[in-house]
């Protein structure tokens, strides 16, 4: 499917907040990302210096704000002050442990406004099977050094690989604090990007993947749509039902704290509950 671009958001421009735990962040299950989940240092914090947009030449990755829609300033923001523990409880370990990986947190412009690119876990499989996550998956040796431009690479190449997405029409902007998903010990870079030239995806390996959409962000702050998903461990954690999916564990949590440090969050019922089975 290919994603069109409007002007118009609908979405407040409001300022982030002044700095503060609020609310469960990303939870200890959950797949990262298509294949896994990164590392790098948040943008707010020096990650990786530079201008222009996503490259075909991936060698030249580099972050830059230039030329974005104006309703992005508050999630620019967010990124530039959000500290790690404001994200999540779970934090890479100290020793370096941890299998480093990364996602990409594309937001595009649609027929409803600005949305997010997700893809869904395709059923046959083991771990988390049809379970909605964002494009990513561990870095590999030619990505680069997992603390500059590695998690900018990954994000990039695997979301190429699961969803068709031609990176060329991605302008990275943004990279969040690493977190950490104690299951499966992966060290999670999550890395921000702007659909400047959008390009058609889908579903590239249906053994791996079972769809690729697109959700409004109007969808996504809707109270209606959100819930507290409830894990058979007990882990409680943000959930959302949208396009027949129900979106919990990492991808979840950290659509939440975006949602919340950009202003864009909307008074939702906590006490609404979604159980899972054990194998969620």
């Amino acid at each position: 499917m290919t994603r069109g671009a409007r002007d118009d958001s609908g979405v407040a421009q409001a300022v982030a907040p002044p700095a503060q735990d609020h609310g469960p962040g990303p939870g200890p299950d959950a797949a990262p990302g298509g294949a896994g989940g990164g590392a790098a240092r948040g943008a707010g914090q020096g990650a990786v210096p530079g201008a222009g947009p996503g490259s075909a030449d991936r060698r030249d990755l580099r972050l830059s704000t230039q030329g974005l829609p104006g309703w992005l300033g508050p999630v620019v923001e967010a990124v530039r002050t959000v500290r790690p523990t404001q994200l999540s409880r779970f934090l890479p370990p100290e020793d370096g442990r941890g299998r480093q990986s990364a996602v990409l947190i594309l937001f595009g412009e649609g027929a409803s406004g600005p949305e997010l690119l997700l893809m869904e876990r395709a059923g046959s499989l083991r771990s988390h099977p049809g379970q909605p996550s964002f494009p990513g998956g561990a870095l590999d040796p030619e990505d680069g050094d997992p603390h500059t431009t590695g998690p900018l690479h990954a994000a990039l190449r695997e979301a190429e690989e699961e969803t068709g997405l031609d990176p060329a029409g991605v302008q990275l902007f943004g990279v969040l604090p690493r977190l950490y998903i104690p299951v499966s010990e992966f060290v999670v870079t999550p890395v921000l990007g702007w659909w400047r030239e959008p390009s058609a995806v889908g579903a590239v390996d249906p053994a791996e993947t079972a769809r690729v959409f697109t959700v409004p962000v109007s969808d996504l702050t809707d109270p209606a749509n959100r819930a507290t998903a409830v894990h058979p461990s007990g882990h409680l954690g943000p959930a959302f039902t949208v396009n027949d999916a129900l979106v919990w564990g990492f991808t979840a949590g950290v659509i939440d704290r975006m949602l919340h440090f950009a202003g864009w969050e909307r008074p939702w019922d906590r006490s609404r509950q979604v159980p899972l089975d054990w194998r969620a």
